[in-house]
């Protein structure tokens, strides 16, 4: 049995760095692993339900009209930079204080509909790795592909960004932590732009 190349193809477009593993890696090392899964579980549903209504043809929808592709583009770039702006003010205070929080689930949600990598993703995988069914069968095969996936790079940013905090004991190591964290997800913004 071979093993559907859409699965290698959206494991290699998650697992590298963006938006989310950033924004997870980060939310993990501030508010630990437990607090952070509402904000895993808003990742995967919300990568699932946008990838499937990539496979549905939304994603050649926007594409089609360059004005709603351009202000969709700058919507995303200014919630990433807001999203930066956080981080960056993040790195005055380390670990989780009263009154601030993880992303919540719905949140979450709602990022993966500006977040320019995973339409990115979801455009490639649905025009390149198709299987030949109906729409509904592609949009399910290619959400239910995301999701899966991503669920399991999602818990492993997460982790990894929990088990950073034991590294992170010095007020510099976190400044440079979260300064990086921030200037990485900013950089982000730009390619949303270019």
């Amino acid at each position: 049995m071979m093993l559907d190349p859409l699965y290698l193809f959206v494991f290699a477009g998650l697992f590298s760095p963006g938006p989310n593993v950033i924004l997870l890696t980060a939310s993990g090392a501030r508010f630990g692993f437990r607090r952070t899964l509402p904000h895993v579980a808003g990742v995967v549903v919300g990568v699932g339900i946008t990838s499937a209504l990539t496979a549905l043809g939304i994603g050649a929808l926007i594409l089609s009209h360059p004005a709603l592709a351009s202000l969709l583009r700058l919507l995303a770039a200014g919630w990433i930079l807001w999203m930066a702006w956080k981080l960056l003010t993040a790195m005055r205070q380390p670990r989780a204080e009263a009154g601030h929080r993880p992303f919540t689930f719905f949140e979450a949600v709602l990022f993966q509909w500006v977040n320019p990598k995973v339409w990115a993703i979801a455009l490639a995988a649905a025009s390149g790795h198709a299987a030949g069914l109906g729409p509904w069968g592609e949009a399910l095969r290619i959400g239910s592909a995301f999701s899966g996936i991503n669920l399991f790079v999602c818990l492993f940013w997460s982790f990894a960004g929990s088990l950073l905090t034991y590294l992170l004991t010095s007020e510099r190591a976190w400044r440079l932590f979260m300064g990086s964290m921030a200037l990485a997800l900013a950089a982000s913004a730009g390619m949303v732009v270019l």
